[in-house]
C-alpha cells in the first residue's frame, strides 16, 4: 500500500477499532495574556494578511506571546517611571490612601493608552 503524504512527512497512525487515527500532539505553548488578546483582536480585524500569515505558519500564539511580554514590560516600566516623576510614594500610600489611589489609577491609564497606542493598535 502507498503511504500518504502524512506519512512520507514522518507521520504516524494508531488502530482505534476499526479506524486507523493519526498520532498528533499539539504544541506546548505558553498563555496569551490580556495584552495579547487585544492585540489579537486588532489584527484579525485590522491587518488579516499578518493574522492569515502568523496563522498559517503556526507562529501566532509565539507572536502573541511576545507582544504580551512586551507590552506588560512597558506598561510596568512606564507606571513605575511616572509615579517617580510624579512624587508618588509609599508614604504618600499611608498617609492619604484616597490620593494615592486616585494617582495611581490615572498613571495607569495613561499607561495603557501609551501601551495601546505604542504596541497594541500598530
Amino acid at each position: 500500500m502507498e503511504k500518504s503524504v502524512f506519512e512520507q512527512m514522518g507521520g504516524t497512525y494508531r488502530q482505534e477499532g476499526d479506524y486507523l487515527l493519526p498520532n498528533l500532539t499539539v504544541p506546548e505553548s505558553a498563555s496569551v495574556g490580556v495584552w495579547g488578546q487585544r492585540h489579537l483582536r486588532y489584527i484579525r480585524e485590522y491587518r488579516e494578511t499578518l493574522y492569515f500569515g502568523l496563522q498559517l505558519s503556526g507562529e501566532l500564539n509565539n507572536y502573541l506571546t511576545g507582544i504580551d511580554q512586551q507590552a506588560e514590560d512597558m506598561f510596568f516600566r512606564l507606571v513605575e517611571k511616572m509615579a517617580r516623576q510624579q512624587g508618588i510614594t509609599e508614604q504618600l500610600k499611608v498617609s492619604n490612601q484616597m490620593e494615592w489611589v486616585g494617582r495611581m489609577n490615572n498613571i495607569q491609564v495613561a499607561a495603557v493608552e501609551i501601551v495601546n497606542e505604542e504596541i497594541i493598535y500598530t
